[in-house]
Order: C-alpha cells, then sequence, then structure tokens
C-alpha cells in the first residue's frame, strides 16, 4: 500500500496489550457485491426460487443494505430455506459457486490492503455477517486463517435452521472480535477494520483504526465528521 489507513480512536483503548491485527468486512468491502444477492440469483437459475420468491429476497435485501431491516428477521424469513439442508452438499455447492460467481468480484484495492496487512505481520482475519460456507473459499483463496462469520447449527450434519449466537452483524461483531481478540493476543486498540457499512459502526467504535470503504451514505458522513479515511473505489 502507498499509504498507511490511520484514523485513531479515543486514547484510553491505548492502554490495551497485544498484537494488532486487522478486520475485513466481506459484502460490499472484500467483495464489490453483496453475496447474498449472487446467492439468490444462483438459486433461481436453478429452479429453486419463483419469480416471487426472488423479488421478495431483493426487497428483503435492499431493506438491508439501506439498514431498514435488521438481519435478524431476514435470518428468520429463510429459516425454512435452509433447514434439512445437508451441509456437506452446502459446502460442496458454495466451493462451486464461489469460483464460477463470486470470487470475480473481489475489490482489487480491498484485497491489496489485506495484502499489505500481512506483509506487516498482523494478524488478519475475515468479520462479516457472511456464512461459513461463502468465508472458507474466500479465506483460502487469501490465505487468511482466521474467520469470524455467522454459523449456522447442524446436527448430525443436517442444517437446523438455527444459527450459533451472537450473530456476527452490528454489536454482535464487537462481541465476537473481542472474545477472539482475548484468545490470540491481540490488542483492539492496534487493530484495523474495514467496512463498508454503517451497521458496522459498533466495531469500527471499538478498533484504533478505522477505514471506511466506498460507504453507505450514513457511514461516509459519520467518516467525514470523525476525521476517518475513506476508501473510494476505481470502477
Amino acid at each position: 500500500m502507498s499509504t498507511e489507513p490511520l484514523s485513531k480512536t479515543d486514547d484510553h483503548q491505548g492502554l490495551d496489550a497485544g498484537r494488532p491485527a486487522a478486520f475485513f468486512d466481506v459484502d460490499g468491502t472484500l467483495l464489490q457485491v453483496n453475496s447474498a444477492r449472487l446467492w439468490v440469483e444462483d438459486a433461481r437459475r436453478r429452479g429453486e426460487l419463483g419469480r416471487r420468491d426472488m423479488l421478495k429476497a431483493l426487497v428483503w435485501l435492499l431493506r438491508y443494505k439501506l439498514a431498514l431491516v435488521e438481519l435478524d428477521a431476514i435470518l428468520e424469513d429463510v429459516r425454512g430455506y435452509i433447514q434439512g439442508m445437508r451441509e456437506d452438499a452446502l459446502r460442496e455447492r458454495a466451493d462451486r459457486w464461489y469460483v464460477e460467481d463470486v470470487r470475480q468480484h473481489l475489490v482489487p484495492q480491498v484485497v491489496e490492503a489485506l495484502r499489505w496487512h500481512q506483509a506487516q505481520g498482523h494478524v488478519v482475519a475475515l468479520l462479516t455477517a457472511a456464512t461459513s460456507y461463502l468465508c472458507a473459499p474466500l479465506a483460502e483463496e487469501l490465505g487468511v486463517e482466521h474467520v469470524l462469520c455467522t454459523r449456522l447449527e447442524a446436527e448430525d450434519g443436517v442444517l437446523t435452521g438455527a444459527l450459533d449466537r451472537p450473530i456476527c452483524y452490528g454489536a454482535g461483531k464487537v462481541v465476537l472480535a473481542e472474545r477472539w481478540a482475548e484468545a490470540h493476543d491481540v490488542s483492539l486498540a492496534r487493530s484495523f477494520f474495514y467496512t463498508d457499512s454503517y451497521t458496522d459502526l459498533p466495531m469500527l467504535q471499538r478498533v484504533g483504526t478505522r477505514v471506511a470503504v466506498a460507504p453507505d451514505p450514513r457511514l461516509r458522513r459519520w467518516a467525514r465528521q470523525e476525521g476517518v479515511k475513506i476508501l473510494n473505489l476505481a470502477h
């Protein structure tokens, strides 16, 4: 990277001890698109969703992007869709879907930032509301060992429709990041977080260095007010 993405938080967090980490959101940050929309489109092509169901899903995704609905409400609505799926079949399908539909949407500038952190010896982690089935092939491609994400509950290899709590979303990201940081000798005060979404404000306020990546309107306003670095993406 040509410049370091610096934007510090309050000094009281500087008392934390430990190694620096770099956390990366996925949808809208590492990926230029929302992966859930790509999955919905794939399900439509496979004949799993009718036109009405697809339109409903796209409305949900738009409301989610605009922060007009919580992730919990969306996940409750799709519980019936995932319940009863075999986990190994879903994992195999997701791996193929990643190669065919997802990886082409990786954002070079953000991947470059991730590589910069790896070169600095920082601990790099994905921190995302996306599920482990997307994150596994993405993390493998990027050489990222640590993944904090939404995890679907399974019993005897079959999805129950429930999720591990807390969900990796909003304040839940902070809870999961704090647990992970304690277990891995990481200082959040010395750490970085890259995201495009205002819903990630709790985590942005918890780390020492924040980077707003092609931010949504509310995050852009906040970033300008706080003097946070904004990474505008080339198209």
